[in-house]
């Protein structure tokens, strides 16, 4: 799968525009880039890994973000392709997840149970939604082309760590050779054109090469 075609999808089951999708294409750093060295400490690549495993667990027949090491590729993508404003938020949401699990559960989130974690983003989710429907509502006269589009932020609005966290999870782990290979059907191109191939409900979908 090309990095176009994953984003693509990505943005398809996000329902909007992927953040840093300017730069994942153009494979450039944004200028001033903060530091965010301590996203790559061992305990932040487990707590990145866990967070994206509670979003795509490993099942019987499929591995999960973790098979695909997710946490360390959000650490390279954060690095290399946000803006310093996202980078910071994305960093400051790890902190926010984990008060959060301390609050509820007294124990950080890795401590967590997988339902006591599908408990706590389940509620980040609808927390970056209903954020981002109170933005949208706010779209000032001049920004009108951009009213269809319930994902918009204004340039000067940050965005939301937990949306951020849920498309590298998407994107890391069906570009990953565990996630195109183990979780979609994977054919090694050059390969023969089919327009008809039958499909069956429950088919995985396919992963380009």
């Amino acid at each position: 799968m090309n990095r176009r075609d994953a984003i693509g999808r990505v943005a398809l089951l996000m329902g909007g525009a992927v953040i840093g999708a300017e730069f994942f294409l153009s494979g450039c750093r944004p200028n001033g880039a903060s530091n965010v060295d301590d996203l790559f400490k061992q305990e932040n690549a487990d707590f990145l890994n866990e967070v994206a495993e509670t979003i795509l667990p490993t099942t019987a027949s499929s591995p999960g973000a973790k098979a695909a090491r997710v946490g360390q590729f959000m650490a390279v993508m954060v690095r290399d392709c946000y803006t310093p404003a996202d980078q910071t938020t994305f960093i400051e949401g790890i902190s926010k997840l984990d008060d959060a699990s301390q609050k509820k559960y007294n124990a950080k989130f890795v401590a967590l149970t997988m339902a006591q974690r599908t408990e706590l983003l389940i509620a980040a989710d609808a927390e970056q939604k209903e954020y981002y429907k109170q933005l949208y509502k706010k779209i000032a006269p001049e920004e009108a082309k951009h009213k269809g589009d319930i994902n918009y932020v204004a340039p000067d609005q940050p965005n939301h760590y937990f949306k951020m966290m849920k498309e590298l999870t998407l994107l890391g782990f069906f570009t990953s050779q565990v996630g195109a290979t183990k979780a979609l059907r994977y054919i090694e191109t050059p390969g023969h054109f089919d327009g008809c191939v039958p499909y069956k409900k429950g088919d995985k979908a396919w992963a380009d090469a």
